[in-house]
């Protein structure tokens, strides 16, 4: 088979999350020691509202009997299921629209003015842009960070 184990679970896990009315945000298939640990990260789309502990028991439950069934993975692993939490994760370009006017935390994968961490306000993003404002100091400074050129992305919480 061509795709990989997150592209499997995904398949199987999107329609499970839609009906509940979350999403699925990320899916994690990692060896950590001597377990693999398949996370799965949900959310719910609307109103900043987030996912309680039910939620992840009933996409557990549902996931879990979808996975029996259809068998995607070799090995022993442990199901998790939970929020991405407060600084979650912006994999695609529809989270990374949702984050406008949020706070962000963004890493390139080369410098951009010297720079390959950037924090602060995304005030703008279109499609192809990202427009950051950050503090220097006690100066607004706003950076433009290519979509291209971003290798992370995140929502920041700040204190």
């Amino acid at each position: 088979m061509s795709d990989n184990v997150q592209e499997r679970v995904e398949r199987l896990a999107i329609p499970i999350v839609e009906d509940l009315s979350l999403e699925l945000v990320d899916v994690e298939f990692k060896k950590e020691g001597h377990n693999w640990y398949l996370r799965v990260y949900i959310d719910r789309d609307q109103d900043d509202q987030g996912v309680d502990l039910d939620d992840c028991a009933s996409v557990s439950e549902k996931l879990s009997e979808a996975l029996d069934n259809h068998d995607p993975i070799e090995q022993a692993y442990y199901l998790e299921v939970s929020s991405p939490g407060a600084e979650r994760p912006l994999k695609k370009e529809k989270d990374v629209y949702s984050a406008v006017g949020k706070n962000v935390h963004v890493t390139t994968y080369a410098p951009i003015d010297g720079e390959k961490a950037f924090e602060g306000k995304l005030t703008d993003f279109d499609g192809t842009t990202l427009t950051i404002e950050t503090k220097v100091k006690t100066r607004v400074v706003t950076k433009s960070i290519p979509y291209d050129k971003v290798a992370k992305a995140r929502l920041a919480i700040v204190f």
